[in-house]
């Protein structure tokens, strides 16, 4: 599978041959968008049958960072999951709506909002810290331990 990164080889039209695309050298199931797709739906049917409190992965993800960075910023909270600010603001919200964060003003600056875990919050993320290894465990099952290892370089790599 040859996948090119730049169009190198255009011909003795430049732009015209570049505004048309070439159907024939691209096949949807050899793109790596395909693949990833493919394996984050698995991995989140994976999360969905095994996680309990039907926490999404996104939520579980806002709630064990801020375990461990709290008290923290909503958006140092989303900076640090990977979410964009609307997001981590939806997470957020949906999460102090469950009662398992709690919001305050941040005392040196009143547009910052400080987030914590509650006590069930907390109490959430202990239920499924076993959980969660579990299904990372599942996701990654048809691979051996080199493979996985692999993986996982290649995938921060490329992120």
């Amino acid at each position: 599978m040859d996948i090119p990164l730049k169009d190198k080889a255009r011909g003795a039209k430049g732009a015209d041959m570049a505004a048309k695309p070439n159907h024939t050298q691209y096949a949807l199931g050899e793109q790596i968008g395909f693949f990833l797709r493919q394996a984050n739906q698995r991995h989140v049917s994976i999360f969905a049958s095994l996680i309990s409190e039907k926490l999404t992965t996104t939520q579980w993800a806002a709630l064990v960072k801020l375990k461990d960075l709290q008290p923290c910023s909503q958006g140092n909270l989303g900076r640090e999951t990977a979410m964009d600010m609307a997001t981590i603001k939806g997470v957020v919200d949906r999460l102090v709506k469950r009662g398992l964060v709690h919001t305050a003003p941040d005392p040196a600056d009143a547009r910052r909002l400080v987030l914590t875990l509650t006590d069930e919050g907390e109490a959430t993320v202990e239920r499924n810290l076993s959980i969660a290894l579990e299904i990372s465990q599942e996701t990654l099952g048809p691979l051996t331990a080199a493979e996985r290892m692999m993986l996982m370089e290649l995938l921060q790599k490329i992120c």
